[in-house]
């Protein structure tokens, strides 16, 4: 078995699973039983049922792959119980991780995020050696994130063959459940984008994602993090991008940050009391404060990263988007 990839059936590992299938590479995906395998859709893999938190699954899902792609994560900016998000982020990292190396593994690619690295006050945009503390990370998933790279390099520093890769904002196919990126685009083709903050993101094509990843494994260096972005955007130049794509009118208001606090903190109220997520979680208002604007050198420079435009990579996901019916296809919607 070539390789074993956690979250498979997820955004960023479905598209890992494709482009290691393209490569001829045979691929094992770990997987809860009865869980949501959509994005696996015409894929030709082998299934290891188990869960990140139960070690005898993961030995047996290790046994015989030659790399681990750990991608799994529990990826919500809001939980009833924040715990969920520790335990699956942290301790799930720590058993696969360390089944992974036990078990021999060539190597190991360990998926954090850009969330977890720092973004410097003078503006410029942060990258692997930003300075960052638990104290920076804004709610549990950052957090968590934060703390499960710790458990990364300290394996990596003990020998374990641990590569970290940290993308930003991922864009493209295969978003089945779409994550906050993709349910942007979604709510801008559905015409609920009214207005926008003044923010920013890293926007990549989530297949350049995927490819850094085997990138990463093939050239990454032992114990270093490769950022995996592209492009700076504001988010008005996003829906500018998404306007041009799609003949929608480009949101013309800019909503003020403390209006938007109040609003997410209202839906916060109604959540704790419903239990279901609220529409804008809190903690993605504050995230919003800082532009979340990061360099990719390192990795086009040491891991040769491909750079799709920007622009694709929207077409890409709205096109995606439209085919399987989550949002009306625009009538000015411009052809690939």
């Amino acid at each position: 078995m070539d390789g074993l990839v956690t979250g498979g059936t997820g955004f960023v590992g479905a598209n890992l699973v494709r482009e290691l299938l393209a490569d001829g590479r045979t691929v094992r995906v770990l997987a809860r039983k009865g869980g949501d395998r959509r994005a696996l859709e015409g894929c030709a893999v082998e299934i290891a049922e188990g869960d990140l938190l139960d070690a005898d699954s993961l030995r047996a899902a290790v046994k015989g792959a030659g790399w681990v792609y750990h991608v799994a994560a529990d990826y919500r900016l809001w939980a009833r119980d924040p715990r969920e998000l520790y335990r699956a982020n942290v301790d799930g990292t720590r058993h696969i991780l360390t089944a992974a190396a036990e078990a021999g593994a060539e190597g190991i690619v360990y998926t954090s995020t850009v969330g977890a690295l720092g973004i410097p006050k003078d503006g410029t945009p942060g990258d692997e050696t930003s300075r960052v503390g638990l104290e920076d990370m804004v709610g549990p998933y950052k957090a968590s994130k934060f703390l499960a790279e710790r458990v990364a390099d300290e394996l990596a520093a003990r020998g374990a063959p641990i590569v970290i890769v940290n993308p930003s904002a991922p864009i493209g196919p295969w978003d089945v459940k779409p994550t906050p990126t993709g349910q942007m685009v979604v709510d801008f083709l559905k015409g609920k984008m009214v207005g926008s903050l003044d923010t920013g993101l890293n926007i990549v094509h989530v297949r350049d994602v995927a490819r850094g990843h085997i990138l990463a494994a093939e050239r990454g260096r032992v114990g270093q993090k490769y950022v995996l972005g592209h492009r700076n955007m504001s988010l008005i130049e996003i829906f500018r991008v998404l306007a041009g794509l799609t003949g929608l009118r480009a949101p013309r208001f800019r909503v003020p940050y403390r209006v938007a606090w109040m609003a997410a903190l209202c839906m916060e109220g109604a959540s704790r009391v419903s239990g279901r997520p609220p529409q804008v979680p809190l903690n993605a208002v504050r995230m919003a404060r800082k532009r979340m604007y990061f360099s990719a050198e390192k990795a086009v420079r040491e891991l040769g990263l491909q750079q799709t435009p920007a622009e694709d990579a929207l077409r890409d996901a709205v096109a995606w988007f439209v085919e399987r019916v989550y949002a009306p296809r625009p009538a000015g919607l411009r052809a690939a």
